[in-house]
């Protein structure tokens, strides 16, 4: 396998962070319009999924190792509680297994590269 510059890397988990926020809107649409509480956690679920992709952008564009770090920590945060919320809306039982499944899947990927990539700047 051919390994990816920094540039290269760096779009690709973008694009990633990108196609999960927009596989989200379907899930917090139909969560809209179930229940007060469905409604809830898709305006958590809209929040988190589009911000992690808006932060991880921010990030791309940090002046100091420093406040890049920072940003791919809110990254990190912010796509952990994306996945919280496809977890617990299956759960209540608002979606089923078969909607969440792969982006859940997704979002536990991207954790494992985002926080192997923010440990290595420790280094």
């Amino acid at each position: 396998m051919e390994r990816l510059s920094n540039d290269e890397f760096a779009e690709m988990v973008f694009k990633r962070l990108k196609e999960l926020a927009l596989k989200c809107i379907p899930i917090c649409d139909k969560l809209f319009n179930l229940t007060p509480s469905a409604r809830n956690i898709s305006r958590q679920l809209a929040k988190s999924s589009s911000s992690s992709a808006a932060n991880y952008r921010a990030a791309r564009r940090a002046r100091s190792k420093n406040e890049f770090y920072s940003k791919l920590s809110i990254v990190i945060e912010e796509l952990d509680e994306t996945e919280f919320w496809l977890e617990f809306s299956l759960d209540a039982g608002y979606v089923s297994e078969i909607q969440v499944r792969n982006l859940i899947i997704e979002a536990q990927e991207l954790l494992k590269i985002l926080s192997k990539s923010r440990k290595t700047l420790n280094n």
